[in-house]
């Protein structure tokens, strides 16, 4: 197949990828999003100072701390995406944002389980979970309603009375999604867990979502007991028992979810002045394995042609991660590293062995190579944009020109 078929079959997917992403509820999302994720940045700074041990698998460091503040965040986090949703998606379908905003907001806050004593940070821990799936599902029904009735507020009144009407029917939505994603932590130390956890993860954040934090309440005690299962056997000096552990996504994520900081390296190099000013403003966070500004900024959440290398690349890099870890060429890891720690030092740190270096820039070439020519599409595409004259502008000129 030739390299012009090639790219034309990926720009005629990511053209139809386009069109669905530009609905307007997806729409709507994609724009909400990034006030939600000041909302979850606020949360975290608030609460972080209260949070004293964040679990019984944690031990009291700053690193866990950290990780002990942000499940709960995204209970606010889910606060905030509710009515942003709204808003945006009145905008698109000319209906008054302040009321479908509104609704949103109720309909999220009908359906959260009533709280129960005084302990906010519990209860807030309790709800991060569940709290976007639940923002989405809120405005999603809102956003179905005023499609079907016409009405925004037949649509909010109505949304809000179903969010209600869940307690006295004994149905709790924030615990039907948490049930939806226990058989991820029955799968245990293995590579179809591995795989599928990377690929849920790197799918909810496509969207916008923050796949670690959604799955947190299942995935995240699991594995911080098998790693502090290695932890002992290293502390006794006996073989370490597992190889699928917290600190084994150190190697799968480099510069965080989607391994993005090959990415953020390409952007910095773009011929696109706009990418290439994102690339070299996200390129120091991503040596710390943060990427945010990177996927609402290229942006990466609803891309039609960053989606396909962000889901992709993981997965490859999980295999490459988990088989290298399997026939012993890289210890085992024994010690819980902050995912913040740059990989090429966390990797070494988690597992006391120096080829984990030789593995994580392994990863990172790979992942190179894989985002290179969708990297390269993406900025035919904005350029091919850039040289096309506006419609009205091309039907003046023309009229103009008598061919019209």
């Amino acid at each position: 197949m030739s390299r012009s078929s090639v790219a034309s079959r990926l720009s005629s997917a990511a053209s139809k990828f386009a069109r669905v992403a530009e609905l307007p509820f997806l729409a709507a999302t994609r724009d909400a999003l990034p006030w939600s994720f000041i909302g979850l940045l606020a949360a975290f700074a608030l609460l972080l100072p209260f949070v004293r041990e964040p679990g019984p698998f944690f031990s009291s460091t700053f690193g866990l701390r950290i990780s002990g503040a942000l499940l709960p965040a995204f209970g606010v986090m889910g606060l905030v995406l509710a009515p942003s949703i709204g808003w945006q998606y009145a905008r698109r379908v000319d209906r008054a944002p302040w009321l479908l905003a509104l609704g949103a907001a109720l309909a999220y806050l009908g359906a959260l389980p009533p709280p129960g004593g005084g302990d906010v940070l519990a209860y807030l821990h309790a709800v991060g979970p569940s709290g976007l799936f639940l923002a989405l599902i809120a405005s999603g029904v809102l956003a179905f309603l005023v499609r079907v009735l016409g009405r925004a507020w037949l649509a909010c009144a109505l949304v809000v009375l179903l969010a209600l009407a869940t307690h006295p029917l004994h149905i709790s939505v924030p615990d039907a999604i948490a049930r939806a994603l226990v058989p991820l932590g029955h799968l245990g130390d293995s590579y179809p867990a591995l795989i599928l956890i990377v690929l849920v993860e790197t799918l909810l954040w496509s969207c916008g979502l923050h796949g670690p934090a959604l799955l947190a309440a299942v995935v995240t005690p699991v594995y911080f007991t098998l790693q502090m299962q290695n932890l002992d056997a290293y502390r006794h000096h006996l073989p370490l028992p597992h190889i699928v552990v917290v600190s084994l996504f150190l190697f799968v994520f480099p510069g965080g979810a989607g391994a993005t900081l090959p990415l953020a390296a390409l952007l910095a190099l773009s011929r696109i002045k706009r990418l290439r000013a994102i690339g070299r403003v996200a390129l120091v966070p991503a040596l710390f394995n943060t990427n945010e500004p990177l996927l609402f900024g290229a942006p990466v959440v609803f891309n039609p042609y960053l989606v396909p290398p962000f889901v992709i690349v993981p997965l490859l890099l999980a295999t490459t991660t988990y088989c290298a870890v399997a026939f012993g060429w890289v210890a085992r890891a024994a010690y819980y590293i902050p995912g913040v720690v740059p990989s090429v030092v966390a990797t070494v740190a988690a597992t006391l062995d120096w080829r984990a270096v030789v593995l994580v820039v392994a990863n990172i070439a790979i992942a190179s190579i894989c985002y290179l020519p969708f990297v390269r599409a993406y900025e035919r595409h904005l350029e091919a944009d850039a040289q096309v004259p506006p419609r009205e502008a091309l039907g003046d000129a023309a009229c103009e020109s008598g061919r019209v």
